[in-house]
């Protein structure tokens, strides 16, 4: 079974922003791996605390992936919201889970954001993907692993963001989503930011320049890019 996997540094980064790829792939047999470098609990609503909300957070991840298919699997790492650092642990403990499942690809954060989790979670995808991929002796458990990253649309992450990959999303994949995504309390019911009306129009924004009904959309480094051209 092939895996795709989905690093957030908060629960509910990944879902939204690459959620109908998820949901479309799981769909065709995928497994779904979402990662969240934090919880995201200190977007605690007023009348919970930053405790009880974690709780609730993490819940909210594994329905997500449930309502993706039983064999889909949320990862949460035990870092607090805000407080995500440029550590090497960190970065050890994300190689393995990629070198764990081995996925086909993984999107992540862009580079620049307007949020430092953002930042920081990018860096640590970038330099855990280069140690899943190299000999790093007993630093990082399993079997050498690379996969392609892509760095999906943020809101919050759209300085010098331009797409490069659009990913045609299937109707069934599209509702299959939208179903899903309800299950985070923030997406539903955020005072600064209406989540839910965004990503779902982004979707069908993007799918009209994509030349279908709906799609998400990715961008690569630089040095990623390049045009390739098959001959006979």
């Amino acid at each position: 079974m092939k895996t795709i996997m989905a690093i957030g540094a908060h629960i509910g980064d990944a879902e939204l922003t690459s959620g109908i790829i998820l949901a479309t792939k799981a769909l065709q047999g995928y497994k779904i791996v979402t990662v969240a470098l934090t919880a995201g609990e200190r977007g605690n609503p007023p009348t919970m605390s930053v405790k009880d909300y974690r709780i609730q957070k993490v819940n909210e991840a594994n329905k997500f992936v449930e309502e993706l298919g039983f064999e889909n699997e949320a990862i949460v790492f035990d870092v607090p919201d805000g407080e995500l650092v440029d550590d090497e642990s960190i970065k050890f403990k994300l190689a393995e889970i990629i070198r764990k499942y081995k996925p086909s690809m993984i999107f992540a954060h862009w580079k620049n954001s307007l949020h430092k989790d953002h930042k920081m979670a990018h860096k640590i995808s970038i330099d855990a993907q280069f140690f899943a991929g190299i000999d790093m002796g007993d630093k990082v458990k399993g079997d050498r692993c690379w996969a392609p990253m892509y760095f999906a649309e943020n809101w919050e992450d759209m300085q010098g963001f331009v797409p490069y990959n659009y990913f045609i999303c299937s109707e069934e994949g599209y509702k299959l989503w939208e179903r899903a995504i309800q299950n985070h309390w923030f997406v539903m019911n955020s005072s600064s930011f209406k989540y839910f009306d965004y990503y779902t129009h982004l979707a069908v924004v993007r799918g009209c320049l994509a030349k279908s009904k709906y799609a998400q959309c990715a961008t690569l480094l630089e040095h990623q890019k390049f045009i390739r051209l098959d001959y006979e």
